[in-house]
């Protein structure tokens, strides 16, 4: 069997097993696959795999059996032959020390399983945290025909009248459980009805970020980001995608050929427009790298400053994802808007962007999850970038979730080494730390610990249980995006690479002013020249994948990625104008 328009072997002849002899490669193949029960009108047919990142540890896919059997009706009603295997899961919760360590292993694992094994297309499910950021970079770097399909979000709940979902609740409770308004059975109580489906955090924490960004990219089909996990909605993604599958096999569409400038103009510009997740910074920075296209920080805060802040969720919001769903979903905001996106952009569905929206209809009046660009929920800048002698290469903060008044501040520094520092001392009823402290945490980056989300540590219990509820914080670490408050993070060059964040000692000052995009310690350089004189790296680790990680992983601004993964640049995405074209 030969791929489209006659170019080479496809099907199950994909990548043949080495043994000397191509034609007893292609028997033997065909001999074991008869005893899965295929026959020769089955081994004809162009071949879908289906990653399936199903695991008893990853409670978000608990759904994902269902949706692998709808794929697999999908690949098997377009006349493909639909083949499962699966992959590494990493879940968010029940993985230590942080699943952003694995990422990029699985983002390898996923890539040479998909070069490795035969197969035309492949539909990748995902849906916890770092799953579809590693399946996105593994497709761009396999470059098969590749669709994306989310677990889904779970749906709320409530506790005494309260509406209630994973996460932001989850910290909010906490939040509270710690300044004593809540005891030991309330919070108990809360526990049980934080997370009673199956699905994703259903606010617009990093799952639904990506479930959405995936989306605009092109790479998922239209209208799936944000149907829950329980619903017939999302099993009808599932068959969608598996059908096209098979059409994006006999088209030979690859990532290659989706992942443009535009795109990815498209997808920073939905990230800001949903308020997203700052860690989809970092993936959008890694998927960029693996295309070789050009896209940094500068490029989100352009885009920030000109898309203001339209989807009413948590934390930016009050909502959950799926009032954006039956609000009409990423499809519906996206039309919203459409004067700030570029229409040439390709889709899964073998067209444009324009294509995708010309029959969508305007977001519906009874709703007010998606609100239009002239009466938006928030202005502009919803994730935004700082600079300065602390950041030299760059941080973020989410103003969307910031407190406003904290957005400009001068504090004295407290500073923790590491989480387990934080774990030790945040609490200690001695530590010389007062509301105007601005904390300070390092030894959280991706060199030194795998980039946790660390970043949004909690108030001080003698300043929450004085009613404190946000304090300025400034870390190398990531933070969730179900996370809020006045949190600074993913300060570049990291602590453990000799950055100035490990130059910062307590009772330095340091000054916040988000407005004018600056973080700055009011530290004479000469000062700091000594103490970077006496500062020593810390000790690498011995071995195995942390080892690697530590000599191979980028810095935040691109994207935390290994520097053996990526290709040379080749364009830059570079800042829109109005209509999405390039200045």
């Amino acid at each position: 069997m030969t791929g489209p328009n006659g170019a080479g072997p496809s099907g199950v002849d994909r990548g043949l097993t080495s043994y000397g002899d191509e034609g007893f490669s292609r028997f033997l193949r065909r001999a074991f696959l008869a005893s899965s029960g295929f026959d020769a009108d089955d081994l004809d047919r162009p071949v879908v795999g289906i990653a399936d990142t199903s695991s008893d540890y990853t409670t978000c896919h608990r759904e994902m059996p269902q949706l692998v059997e709808s794929v697999k009706r999908g690949v098997l009603e377009a006349g493909g032959l639909p083949l499962v295997f699966p992959t590494m899961s990493l879940p968010e919760i029940l993985l230590s020390p942080t699943s952003m360590l694995f990422r990029n292993l699985m983002a390898m694992e996923t890539e040479e399983l998909v070069r490795a094994q035969p197969m035309d297309a492949v539909v990748l499910l995902g849906g916890c945290d770092k799953t579809v950021p590693a399946q996105l970079m593994a497709a761009v770097s396999a470059d098969i025909p590749a669709v994306q399909v989310v677990a889904g979000p779970m749906l709320t709940s409530s506790w005494q009248g309260q509406r209630l979902g994973a996460c932001t609740d989850c910290r909010g409770m906490w939040a509270r459980h710690r300044a004593g308004e809540l005891d030991e059975a309330q919070i108990a109580d809360v526990r049980s009805t934080l997370a009673t489906t199956g699905g994703t955090c259903m606010v617009m924490g990093t799952a639904s970020t990506m479930a959405c960004v995936a989306e605009a990219l092109g790479l998922s089909p239209a209208g799936t980001a944000t149907a829950p996990a329980a619903t017939g909605d999302r099993l009808r993604a599932g068959s969608a995608a598996g059908r096209l599958g098979v059409a994006a096999a006999k088209a030979d569409l690859r990532p290659s050929a989706l992942i443009s400038e535009a795109s990815l103009r498209n997808a920073v510009t939905v990230l800001m427009a949903i308020g997203g997740s700052t860690n989809a910074i970092i993936h959008l920075l890694a998927i960029a790298g693996r295309t070789g296209l050009e896209l940094t920080l500068d490029d989100f805060d352009a885009i920030a400053r000109r898309v203001p802040l339209l989807v009413d969720c948590k934390p930016s919001g009050s909502g959950y994802l799926e009032d954006l769903h039956r609000a009409g979903g990423v499809p519906v905001l996206m039309k919203t808007l459409e004067p700030l996106l570029d229409l040439s952009a390709r889709t899964i569905e073998g067209g444009t962007l324009g294509d995708r929206l010309a029959g969508v209809e305007p977001a519906p009046s009874w709703q007010t999850t998606i609100r239009p660009l002239d009466e938006p929920l928030g202005p502009p800048r919803a994730l935004a970038v700082l600079r300065g002698n602390l950041a030299p290469d760059g941080a973020v903060i989410k103003l969307s979730a910031a407190t406003s008044e904290l957005t400009v501040h001068e504090g004295p520094a407290v500073v923790f080494e590491s989480p387990e520092d934080v774990t030790r001392r945040i609490d200690d009823p001695d530590l010389d730390v007062t509301p105007d402290s601005v904390l300070v945490l390092r030894n959280a980056g991706p060199v030194a610990a795998g980039m946790p989300e660390a970043g949004s540590f909690p108030i001080p219990k003698k300043l929450a249980q004085q009613g404190v509820r946000d304090m300025v914080r400034v870390s190398d670490a990531r933070m969730s995006g179900t996370s809020y408050g006045t949190v600074v993070l993913h300060v570049a060059p990291e602590a453990a690479i000799g950055g100035p964040l490990a130059l910062v000692e307590d009772g330095d000052v340091i000054r916040l002013d988000a407005a004018a995009g600056e973080l700055t310690l009011l530290v004479p350089d000469d000062v700091l020249q000594r103490r970077r004189e006496r500062w020593t790296p810390p000790p690498a680790p011995a071995r195995g994948w942390r080892r690697l990680n530590a000599e191979h992983v980028l810095q935040a601004p691109q994207g935390a990625d290994f520097d053996t993964l990526r290709p040379a640049i080749q364009g830059s995405v570079g800042a829109p104008t109005e209509g999405g074209e390039e200045e």
